[in-house]
């Protein structure tokens, strides 16, 4: 029976290999945090952050949940990666996005 291969996956999925460092320390700066690697990160609270990131040359926001492991946050799966063409369609919804959370 011949072995089956995994299919690489070339999609921008929320799960890449950047998503598998631990979050380095925050350090406070006047725009949010910045972690060691000078990758700007805004705390969401309950272990959730905002980042700005590089992956493969090209620019990416990344909303993730982490977990605390030995002292170093780590990225779970738990997240999403969005170019910067989506989340500005992101942020073109929020004033919608807010409207219907009135209404709840």
């Amino acid at each position: 029976m011949p072995k089956k291969t995994k299919k690489a996956d070339t999609s921008d999925s929320d799960s890449g290999p950047d998503d598998r460092e631990p979050m380095k320390k925050k350090l406070k700066s006047s725009d949010g945090y910045r972690t060691e690697d000078s990758e700007p990160t805004w705390d969401l609270g309950k272990n959730r952050f905002v980042k700005v990131s590089e992956f493969k040359g090209k620019v990416y926001i990344n909303i993730r949940e982490f977990y605390n492991a030995e002292g170093e946050l780590r990225p779970t799966k738990k997240g999403v990666m969005l170019t910067p063409e989506q989340f500005q369609r992101f942020k073109a919804s929020i004033d919608e996005i807010d409207e219907e959370l009135k209404k709840k």
